[in-house]
């Protein structure tokens, strides 16, 4: 068996697991990018391409656990690694400044009234349920406001019942990816 094929556990022969290949290829090409100078574009992996991530599935690939785990840590250093770069060309204060901003322009979309967040799925389109996504807003706004508890997981593994008439997945999706982004980007 090729050695490269152990990065990770396998899924059973008659499960299915991540592809074996293309897990392998975007790691090297993650490996290539975070040990990349600054300014390189040679090959551009950040935190966000990590979180946006997907593979197609064979039986017997990568266990889709430890996969989906590993991606979790890769776009955290990829995170911790990008506020620094950032940090040090624009110094911290200015960093945390575009941080404040950010949370800031998060708290405007998720104080508006319930029902109202975000643009609706339409009659005939399956959205998320609004009461689901206004809950998880108000929690949401909790951890911005007061310092409530509600980690980078909580937030990449929420889920919302589907319903017609329910908010736009791409409207919500987008916010979670900026909550997770200042998330990572204050740590």
């Amino acid at each position: 068996m090729d050695p490269v094929s152990q990065t990770f556990p396998h899924s059973r022969s008659s499960r299915p697991g991540y592809k074996v290949d293309e897990v392998e290829k975007f790691l090297a090409a993650a490996r290539i990018a975070y040990s990349a100078e600054p300014g390189d574009t040679g090959t551009v992996v950040t935190a966000e391409t990590i979180r946006h991530t997907a593979f197609g599935l064979e039986r017997g690939g990568y266990s889709t656990l430890a996969v989906d785990a590993a991606l979790e840590r890769l776009e955290e250093a990829f995170a911790a690694r990008e506020r620094d770069r950032l940090a040090g060309a624009k110094g911290d204060e200015a960093w945390f400044a575009e941080a404040r901003d950010r949370a800031r322009e998060i708290l405007a979309r998720l104080e508006r009234p319930d029902g109202h967040k975000f643009a609706g799925s339409g009659l005939f389109t399956q959205g998320y349920d609004k009461r689901d996504v206004d809950a998880f807003a108000e929690r949401l706004i909790s951890y911005f406001r007061e310092g409530s508890p509600v980690s980078v997981d909580d937030v990449r593994q929420v889920a919302f019942r589907s319903r017609t008439r329910g908010y736009s997945e791409a409207q919500v999706d987008l916010l979670l990816d900026a909550v997770v982004d200042v998330m990572l980007a204050v740590r």
